[in-house]
């Protein structure tokens, strides 16, 4: 390990293209996408046979089989098969806290390279049956003759046939995250029509990036995708007035299908490493990740389940002595329209910024140009696990194409927690 803190250079993120649950990936597991995208930045970076130091990422919604997922992963790619893989998962948060562990190795001199990673496919979901029915089927397994297997199915019902539906509520409460979201939207009083306004600029700043060439730097193809399946260039503001609301159903709900993040499959990478492993492959820094913070709050008492970011990005602004207004650009994950209002409208707000963040002000507002630039989570999509890679990658173009100046990430997590980073410019940071 090093005396001094080193410098963690951002090469660059890579990802397949996102698809809407159900279509053009419906055949692929999280280990074909995970593979597809590891793949990627090793072909864009020309680290075919290298040896990584570490591969850290995982996805959240998994079969019992992935238990070692990015171990596999990495040995289905044209990595060398000493790069060791671990597994992690914090929910949304996934690949961006599994980026933020690698770095803090490679700052310390751990480690030289990493690559964070993240999958997730809705369309291939556990199906899970009674545990009743499971316990027949593991004493299935541990029966010999063909007499005693059927024994197992004495008294056998239907009704332990019925396989448990895949759900992503909350353990705790009982409520899926929109149904939170919605109770925040009510709370923060965030009308449909600024969520349909801010899900409108998502598709029409993606569909841009697409029209621009940007998404060229950006994207790999996967089992003969090329591009995003959700992103909707035709997108208007009378289509979304149209759509129904999706969770509170009672005449007062305002979030939609159009306003809310689709259930998405798809993987991205980003490569991190020091910069001496950077020079001496002549790949070139396109950002430094400087900063990190992971923050929870007490969603079950009623805080907010998404509002943790508004904590982890108080704690991280501090850290760095930095106001919420010194950026250049700020990547907010659109897990829903209303969660990313909700946040904004936070971070403005005396009594909250006092009670919940401990902060005398206000943290104030921000420059709403600055934001998702290139379009969010609501035009993309969201692969669980993939979007923490995704922005970061992202992120860094932005810096590298600028040249200068710095960039927030935000993303909220299931559970109530929330992950944030912040990118430099590579010119800036060496200043």
């Amino acid at each position: 390990m090093t005396d001094t803190l080193r410098r963690v250079a951002v090469i660059g993120g890579t990802r397949i293209p996102f698809c809407r649950s159900g279509t053009l990936y419906a055949d692929l597991t999280n280990l074909d996408m995970m593979t597809a995208a590891l793949n990627g930045v090793i072909e864009r970076n020309g680290l075919e046979g290298s040896h990584i130091d570490e591969v850290v990422g995982g996805s959240v919604v998994t079969h019992s089989k992935d238990w070692n997922l990015a171990r596999e992963a990495v040995l289905g790619t044209k990595l060398a098969p000493s790069t060791p893989g671990i597994t992690l998962m914090q929910a949304c948060g996934t690949s961006l806290q599994a980026a933020l562990g690698s770095a803090a190795k490679i700052a310390t001199g751990q480690i030289e390279s990493a690559i964070a990673v993240g999958s997730d496919t809705t369309s291939d979901p556990p199906i899970v049956f009674s545990k009743k029915f499971a316990h027949r089927l593991a004493e299935l397994g541990q029966k010999k003759s063909t007499m005693d297997k059927l024994k197992v199915f004495k008294g056998l019902s239907p009704a332990e046939l019925a396989p448990l539906p895949p759900q992503t509520a909350e353990p705790r409460t009982g409520l899926g995250m929109g149904q939170h979201c919605e109770l925040m939207a009510k709370e923060w009083d965030i009308s449909r029509e600024a969520q349909d306004e801010l899900a409108y600029e998502s598709h029409k700043k993606a569909a841009d990036a697409y029209q621009s060439g940007w998404m060229d730097r950006l994207l790999v193809p996967c089992a003969g995708v090329f591009r995003d399946n959700n992103v909707r260039p035709d997108i208007s503001l009378e289509k979304l007035a149209s759509l129904k609301p999706s969770f509170d159903k009672s005449g007062k709900g305002t979030l939609t299908a159009g306003n809310s993040t689709p259930l998405t499959d798809g993987a991205s990478a980003a490569l991190l490493a020091s910069e001496d492993w950077a020079r001496e492959r002549g790949l070139p820094i396109k950002a430094y990740l400087t900063y990190g913070q992971t923050s929870a709050n007490d969603f079950v008492g009623g805080d907010g389940l998404l509002m943790a970011p508004t904590i982890a990005v108080s704690k991280m602004l501090e850290r760095a002595g930095l106001s919420l207004q010194d950026f250049d650009f700020y990547e907010i994950h659109e897990a829903f329209a209303a969660q990313v209002l909700c946040t904004l409208k936070a971070w403005e707000d005396p009594t909250y910024c006092r009670e919940k963040l401990g902060r005398p002000e206000p943290m104030g507002s921000i420059d709403r140009t600055k934001m998702n630039v290139k379009g969010s989570s609501i035009a993309y999509g969201h692969p669980f696990g993939a979007t923490g890679a995704r922005i970061i990658g992202n992120l860094a173009e932005l810096l590298a194409e600028k040249g200068s100046g710095r960039g927030l990430i935000s993303v909220c997590t299931a559970g109530g927690m929330g992950v944030t980073a912040i990118l430099e410019a590579a010119e800036s940071a060496s200043n």
